[in-house]
């Protein structure tokens, strides 16, 4: 009997839902940063079996949108309501659960069956845990909760001997050897953006978009050209900072990610480019990745 089926990672901005993607998957599949909407896509982790597999989504924390960009982003994170097999609802010890009310409805309502993952239990005492479950149950009563910490990957293995108890039978949807669905420029455009939301402030992280124009692999290289879109020219300036040395100090981070994450020598070339409002514009979302219906 083989098992397989989609198990989507859902919940608020900066509860933990990249970490514990990460953790399930053992590689590191999503970027992860303190700052919130670090995740823009939906993002597949694929865990292969003899038995099973298991096709994990991370997708961006639930928000209310000012922009075009993030309305795509919330379209992601409902996607993952509309196929999913096995729903994760990951919150925190401080998280709000009236942060998102509309969503907590959906999750309620939706047919799949639901794991509360209530995440960062190295954060509080046993007590207030407790009360936290508590309180958990009464807001999604049909979940079933599971506290855990996945940073530190404390109670994973109960989690995923649950997830392939409640996994369909059914084929492989992928390759077996697949790790994910995103291919290798995905992963070289989010190694760019970490480095950009953990070394800049303010509205750069959430102004700027990573686009690669050229990958080549070569026997012990690989050659990629990369631009960093931004939409004023004061965040030109700021991103590439004094003689360039802003932006050498995220190139100098991300080859280092790059290289780690390809097992290969990287030469990568990155240069700063103006597209006013790209955030609002269909036309750039779509030639930047963020596709409404696939997505």
């Amino acid at each position: 009997m083989h098992k397989s089926g989609f198990v989507n990672i859902v919940g608020n901005p900066n509860v933990g839902k990249s970490t514990l993607m990460n953790a399930l998957v053992g590689e590191r599949i999503s970027i992860i940063t303190s700052k919130a909407q670090t995740t823009r896509h939906r993002i597949m982790g694929i865990v292969n079996g003899d038995d099973f597999q298991i096709v994990y989504s991370d997708t961006p924390g639930v928000l209310k949108p000012n922009y075009k960009l993030q309305e795509d982003m919330l379209q992601y994170a409902q996607s993952a309501l509309s196929d999913a097999d096995v729903l994760l609802y990951v919150t925190d010890v401080l998280d709000k659960a009236d942060k998102n009310a509309n969503f907590v409805r959906l999750v309620n309502e939706n047919t799949a069956p639901v794991i509360l993952i209530l995440n960062k239990i190295d954060l509080i005492d046993q007590t207030t845990l407790e009360q936290l479950v508590e309180k958990w149950k009464e807001i999604i009563p049909r979940a079933e909760i599971l506290p855990i910490s996945a940073l530190h990957k404390a109670n994973l293995e109960p989690l995923l001997k649950r997830i392939k108890e409640l996994l369909p039978e059914g084929p492989a949807y992928f390759d077996k050897d697949s790790l994910t669905d995103k291919p290798a420029r995905f992963f070289v455009t989010e190694i760019i953006r970490e480095k950009i939301l953990l070394n800049y402030d303010k509205e750069i992280p959430y102004s700027v978009e990573a686009v690669v124009e050229q990958f080549k692999e070569e026997d012990d290289l690989i050659r990629i050209h990369a631009v960093i879109y931004c939409e004023r020219d004061s965040q030109k300036g700021i991103l590439i900072g004094k003689s360039g040395s802003s932006l050498k100090k995220i190139g100098i981070q991300a080859r280092k990610d790059i290289e780690t994450f390809f097992q290969k020598k990287v030469f990568l070339q990155m240069f700063v480019k103006v597209e006013k409002d790209w955030r609002n514009k269909e036309t750039k979302l779509k030639n930047f990745g963020y596709d409404k219906i696939t997505g």
